[in-house]
């Protein structure tokens, strides 16, 4: 059964996680208080869970930053609040476990920065996607010139940010913004069966997966090669490596088939 907070809902479900936006009369816009209860959603989660999904109820994933809280910052409190959203989305990103999004009707500014700062995006075909910033007079404060830049690519993410554009789920697709697109009121039952499937996964493995690789790309091109021989020795002398490597030598697990293939 979920439990809800002022602006979460937490439903544990197996061994994955349901993290929703809960504040839909604002399109699930995000205040600092909502920031908070996020944080304490994405620690428990990190207790009890081996891979989450993060969607928003309602008609919309999230509308962004909620404007009427920002306006009234000082320079100061806007740094700090800002630097808070980092720490709070680096828990997400680069945390234990992995986490999928599940995207509908507006991704919107802070929340293409708090879907980018998952692992894996799925969209259904109600979606669109804007960083509405240049309009607004503001930038970007929650991760996305790092997040987004790096999936987009920074002349398409400077072109959103300087037009405004508003970017469908099929071009989201294209651009690497989501990996996954299915019909509209399907995206959370693709983002569960994607994380069931993680949650399955050595945890050593997904572990690597989410802290290694990302870093990995920030590297000198053979710095990240020497990083990526530790940790493809490290996890593959695990107990549960060597268990599940033995598994697929013995043909107590299925091989691999090519879509579409029985």
């Amino acid at each position: 059964m979920a439990e809800t907070s002022t602006f979460i809902t937490y439903e544990l479900n197996g061994a994955v996680a349901h993290i929703g936006l809960n504040r839909p009369a604002k399109r699930n816009a995000l205040n600092d208080a909502f920031v908070e209860m996020l944080a304490e959603a994405i620690a428990r989660a990190e207790r009890e869970a081996k891979a989450v999904v993060l969607f928003g109820h309602g008609e919309h994933f999230c509308a962004g930053l909620d404007l009427a809280e920002h306006v009234q910052k000082t320079p100061f409190e806007g740094v700090r609040g800002s630097r808070r959203w980092h720490a709070v989305t680096a828990g997400m990103q680069h945390g234990n476990i992995p986490w999928v999004s599940a995207l509908h009707g507006g991704v919107i500014g802070g929340g293409m920065e708090l879907a980018a700062a998952t692992h894996v995006r799925v969209t259904d075909r109600s979606a669109f996607f804007a960083l509405p910033e240049g309009q607004r007079g503001i930038f970007v404060g929650g991760g996305g010139s790092v997040r987004i830049a790096g999936l987009l690519g920074v002349a398409r993410m400077s072109d959103m940010m300087l037009t405004g554009r508003v970017v469908s789920p099929d071009e989201a697709e294209r651009w690497n913004l989501v990996q996954y697109v299915v019909e509209t009121g399907a995206a959370r039952q693709k983002a569960h069966d994607l994380a069931v499937s993680m949650a399955s996964n050595a945890e050593l493995s997904n572990y690597a997966i989410i802290n290694a690789l990302p870093r990995i790309q920030d590297m000198a091109k053979e710095d990240g090669l020497f990083v990526e021989s530790f940790i493809s020795a490290f996890t593959a002398t695990s107990p549960e490596a060597e268990e599940r490597l033995r598994a697929f030598l013995e043909k107590r697990v299925a091989r691999l088939k090519a879509p579409g293939t029985e």
